[in-house]
């Protein structure tokens, strides 16, 4: 993207939000991971712009607790503590299972064909693969799982919460993980269908028990996933 770009159509405190914004998308998509460095010469010339904006737009980030400044090492994208991880999924579990309750009356036949297809595409497409290349489309899959029952409830703050705890940490992560490690992905899988099974014979209290059971487990699988990179991220 070029200064012209930029400048075009923003200025200020404008253009320093786009470029925090557009630093947040490629830390949130895995483009840029957990514990690299964010230098501001390689940033400044990708976008096309002086050091100074990048600067601030980092100085935001920081402040929103998704960078660190580390000594020697300056800027790096921050790793969340599993104490976060955790509070954040508890929080998650308790709304998408009253989603969950609620999609049960509202919820067509249409959209149980929807979670279907996701569910099975997104297991179909990480069985086997090893590479970041499967990450993207596992988590689209997930995405269209999710937030088709999220709409399906018809609540506009509802959906709202939950996709602000989604933005909390990199999405790209939980990917990884169901490529990475076939015993969950099989759990996740399995899940996915017990949700929909649900669902679809009109059980309100076993969808929110079954989504919440899911949450929760996909958020001790994230915590435990920054454990263990918290001990690495910042050696050698």
């Amino acid at each position: 993207m070029t200064d012209e770009q930029l400048t075009g159509s923003a200025s200020g405190h404008a253009l320093v939000d786009e470029i925090a914004a557009k630093i947040r998308a490629r830390i949130m998509n895995g483009e840029i991971a957990i514990g690299a460095q964010l230098r501001q010469a390689e940033l400044a010339a990708d976008f096309g712009v002086s050091r100074t904006p990048v600067r601030e737009a980092l100085r935001q980030l920081q402040t929103g607790g998704l960078i660190d400044v580390v000594p020697n090492r300056g800027a790096v994208v921050r790793v969340p503590a599993p104490w976060e991880v955790r509070e954040a999924y508890e929080v998650r579990a308790e709304l998408e299972a009253l989603a969950a309750s609620r999609a049960v009356s509202r919820i067509s036949h249409a959209d149980i064909e929807r979670l279907r297809a996701s569910n099975q595409e997104m297991y179909e497409r990480s069985t086997g693969a090893r590479s970041t290349e499967s990450a993207p489309a596992s988590k689209q899959n997930n995405d269209v799982f999710h937030d088709t029952i999220t709409a399906a409830s018809s609540n506009a703050r509802l959906a709202r919460a939950i996709a602000e705890i989604n933005e909390t940490f990199p999405r790209n992560v939980s990917a990884q993980l169901l490529i990475n490690d076939d015993r969950h992905r099989e759990e996740n899988y399995q899940e996915h269908v017990r949700i929909i099974e649900a669902l679809e014979r009109g059980d309100a209290e076993g969808a929110a028990a079954q989504m919440r059971a899911h949450v929760l487990g996909a958020g001790e699988q994230l915590a435990r996933w920054y454990e263990r990179r918290s001990s690495t991220v910042f050696t050698g």
